[in-house]
């Protein structure tokens, strides 16, 4: 298998990173409890876990 005859330098491996970015999650307002909550999970309201607009669970689970 190949391999490089020579190291590659700092800068040519920061230069290939540049392109990797984290992007801000999508924020969306629930129709039904009116709380915002990120688009396409499930979000605890009052107690309920709802998904979609509808409650999916009447008892929210515990969180580690």
């Amino acid at each position: 298998m190949p391999n490089p005859k020579r190291r590659h330098s700092q800068q040519r491996s920061a230069k290939r990173r540049t392109h990797y970015k984290a992007t801000a999650a999508t924020i969306s307002t629930d129709s039904t409890t009116g709380e915002m909550h990120v688009r396409h999970r499930a979000h605890v309201s009052e107690g309920k876990l709802y998904y979609k607009g509808k409650v999916v669970s009447e008892k929210a689970p515990l969180k580690a």
